[in-house]
């Protein structure tokens, strides 16, 4: 297969011009790599991401800000140089401009170096498909492509709903995810030893996707399909539910998930910023539920619930 080459246009300048600099950039390329770390340590609370961010990006200077933009390399180089340079001498930036040549599957693999495993609970640690990871004191691993959408384990609401998984899920466990995205919480309760786990999304690419990690973690009892939330979700009762969506789409669904649940069903919801707790609140009282647990971090809420008895 041939190799293409390409050439990375990376610009830099004050952060402050990042906005002017982008906006030069983008009519040249559709496709940008903005790396901008000027917030990088608000969002990272308490070493939130220290083990998941490579210590180069955490070491950063964050008073500049690079935009870059990648070209064929048998395109004239100097064409789109010469643009960018008028440009910003006209707004009278100051800047660097780097001509970076690599191939088609450095670009497609530079950003790995970035990602590391991460822990996600008390026992689950999630590792980049092409990490070698020996798991300790009794881990559990679970093998995702941070590349990917749909959720990965590196974002506060998966974490959460993970926590709490640890809680409730057994070797006797049937498992429902609604809105799985790639799957990784039925993964993560299938390797904690649910018996059996079923992966929901709306969107049909998810649920290719999460076919695809469940098979790359050689899990054999997982179903994923496509629903509209709960309408096409396998009928019966199940022990573990978990929601990891939206607060509205949480509120759409509590009305009608009571009947999938028995007395003892722990349902996880999260996806829910710590700002319309209160809407979620008021509809858990008025759907017959009970608060087990709450937890949160970095304005993201998950909370365990059951039916009232």
């Amino acid at each position: 297969m041939q190799n293409n080459k390409w050439i990375q246009i990376k610009v830099t300048s004050k952060t402050e011009n990042l906005d002017s600099l982008t906006a030069v950039m983008s009519m040249i390329s559709n496709g940008l790599q903005i790396e901008d770390y000027s917030d990088l340590e608000e969002r990272i609370l308490d070493g939130v991401y220290g083990d998941l961010i490579d210590e180069s990006v955490l070491n950063a200077d964050k008073t500049v800000a690079s935009v870059s933009a990648y070209v064929p390399a048998d395109k004239p180089t100097e064409h789109y140089t010469s643009y960018i340079e008028q440009r910003l001498n006209a707004l009278k930036l100051e800047y660097k401009i780097e001509l970076i040549s690599l191939s088609e599957q450095d670009w497609a693999d530079s950003w790995k170096q970035y990602y590391k495993p991460i822990k996600i609970g008390e026992r689950l640690v999630v590792v980049p498909m092409w990490e070698e990871y020996e798991a300790k004191n009794g881990e559990v691993i679970v093998k995702m492509d941070p590349g990917m959408a749909f959720g990965t384990g590196t974002h506060e609401t998966t974490r959460l709903c993970a926590t709490l998984l640890e809680k409730y899920v057994n070797s006797s466990s049937k498992m429902l995810d609604v809105g799985c995205g790639s799957g990784i919480l039925a993964i993560c309760a299938s390797k904690l030893g649910a018996k059996e786990c079923y992966a929901y999304d709306i969107d049909p690419v998810a649920v290719k996707v999460a076919r695809e990690n469940v098979k790359d973690n050689d899990v054999t009892n997982i179903e994923c399909d496509v629903s509209d939330l709960l309408k096409g979700v396998k009928e019966g009762k199940y022990d573990v539910i978990t929601a990891n969506i939206v607060a509205d789409i949480i509120i759409r669904m509590l009305p009608d998930i009571g009947k999938f649940m028995h007395d003892k069903t722990m349902l996880v919801i999260s996806g829910i910023i710590d700002e319309r707790c209160q809407d979620v609140y008021e509809s858990i009282n008025n759907n017959a539920f009970e608060i087990v647990d709450e937890i949160h971090e970095n304005g993201w809420c998950a909370i365990s619930l059951m039916l009232k008895k």
